[in-house]
């Protein structure tokens, strides 16, 4: 009889749902991590996942899919250690339901991440991000909507997720100008806008209109962006903006490096790095960052 089936359909729809009440994306990624590490189980020990046994993803199993990871998919260390922990977790909640597999499970859990070099973080200088918000065309309704959404990214240092699930009601341009976003570990987080920023969302604001439920920056079709539709439009202003800052070619360009960009904005600014930190909605346990700071020598360490 199958112990694995039950415990992975508990593992999400008890541990993830119910009692952790993960967010979507971290639900998907366990989901896909597990996806994967089934189906290589599949192909190693020829049982289909609905007759498999906690017993049968021991650790030199894990261990084997592990490296499939890095040497047959091509994932980064980073990448691999992310699978890791989603495996860990899975193991975790399994030890309470299957005692009997304790030492298997013990193996498995004893499986340690990979150390790797951290690359001091790509950021753009203000020549970069003037070019930058200058590329959208602002004589088209799409233009206007990358100018003010780009605007809003590199002042306010959201994730590409809170970005694309901003609703109209979540930005409050009245007194105390902020957005409102639920981030990271479900966590609601307000950040400041500046003068220049809230005039530019109120101009967007008075085009979109809709209801404060609606998205703030919807495609051409009222729905939400997506986080590939932002990319891909970040992707093209950015190939515009090198054609009068060529530097901006030179940096492999993400949503992630505007959250960075804003978060150099406010060191070189003055702002002490503990309220950067809770300015961009990170814990002090995650991994810190090294960047250096612009005009000096020294190094400075952020959570980003």
């Amino acid at each position: 009889m199958s112990t694995l089936a039950p415990t992975v359909q508990a593992f999400f729809t008890d541990r993830l749902v119910r009692q952790r009440q993960a967010s979507p994306h971290t639900v998907a990624a366990y989901r896909d991590t597990l996806k994967l590490l089934l189906t290589f189980a599949q192909q190693r020990t020829g049982r289909p996942p609905s007759t498999m046994r906690v017993a049968d993803l021991d650790a030199p199993l894990v261990g084997a899919f592990l490296d499939h990871l890095e040497t047959d998919r091509g994932n980064s260390v980073r990448t691999r250690n992310a699978r890791l922990a989603a495996v860990h977790s899975l193991f975790r909640y399994a030890a309470l339901r299957h005692p009997e597999d304790a030492a298997v499970i013990q193996r498995v859990l004893a499986i340690p991440t990979k150390r790797f070099d951290r690359t001091i973080v790509t950021y753009l200088t203000e020549t970069e991000i003037t070019a930058l918000l200058a590329a959208p065309d602002q004589a088209t309704w799409t233009g206007r909507r990358d100018h003010a959404l780009l605007t809003l990214a590199v002042q306010t240092g959201l994730r590409a997720s809170e970005l694309t699930a901003l609703s109209i009601g979540d930005a409050n341009l009245g007194t105390a100008a902020h957005v409102s976003c639920l981030g990271k570990g479900r966590k609601h987080r307000i950040t400041p806008l500046t003068a220049t920023t809230v005039t530019i969302v109120k101009a967007w604001l008075a085009e979109r209109a809709g209801r404060p439920a609606d998205p703030l920056f919807p495609t051409r079709r009222g729905t939400p962006l997506s986080r590939d539709g932002l990319e891909r439009l970040l992707a093209r202003h950015a190939a515009r903006a090198a054609r009068s800052c060529p530097t901006i070619a030179e940096k492999k360009l993400s949503p992630h490096v505007l959250r960075h960009s804003a978060a150099m904005r406010l060191l070189n600014a003055g702002v002490d790095i503990t309220v950067i930190a809770l300015w961009l909605g990170c814990a002090a346990r995650h991994s810190c960052r090294i960047a250096r700071t612009a005009g000096r020598d020294e190094r400075r360490y952020l959570w980003i």
